[in-house]
């Protein structure tokens, strides 16, 4: 079995069903950019189930231009939330607010910084797997 293909896999599924239970289980309204890395994670569960079914470590190259954006959204997701400056500069205009903190564990740990560790944790293993390959 290839590890980092399962710890990618592994990352994702906890990531999808983490997004599921805050916004269905404990409905938190997701904001605009939460919205956006769903949209990048929740494929990445799949693809990366169907790469691990077939064992198949070229999945790199369809993975990462995903999780690489996931990262870059989220991190500005976080900045928005954390940096006072960046709040001028913030997309959200209807519904929830991005800048909003439906959780701030230990005073830092906010959901856009969850799905930034998802996708850092997915762009690393998958770079792994490149150089595997």
């Amino acid at each position: 079995m290839n590890k980092p293909l399962i710890f990618a896999w592994i990352t994702a599924i906890i990531a999808t069903l983490g997004s599921l239970f805050f916004s269905e289980v404990i409905h938190f309204v997701p904001c605009t950019l939460c919205w956006y890395q769903r949209i990048l994670m929740y494929p990445l569960a799949i693809l990366l189930a169907i790469a691990l079914y077939r064992n198949d470590p070229a999945i790199y190259k369809y993975v990462l231009p995903f999780s690489i954006i996931g990262m870059i959204v989220s991190s500005y997701h976080y900045g928005l939330q954390k940096i006072p400056f960046l709040k001028k500069f913030e997309m959200c205009t209807s519904g929830v607010p991005c800048s909003g903190q439906y959780i701030n564990w230990l005073g830092f740990i906010t959901i856009p910084l969850l799905a930034f560790i998802a996708f850092t944790i997915i762009t690393i293993m998958m770079l792994i797997l490149r150089k595997q390959s």
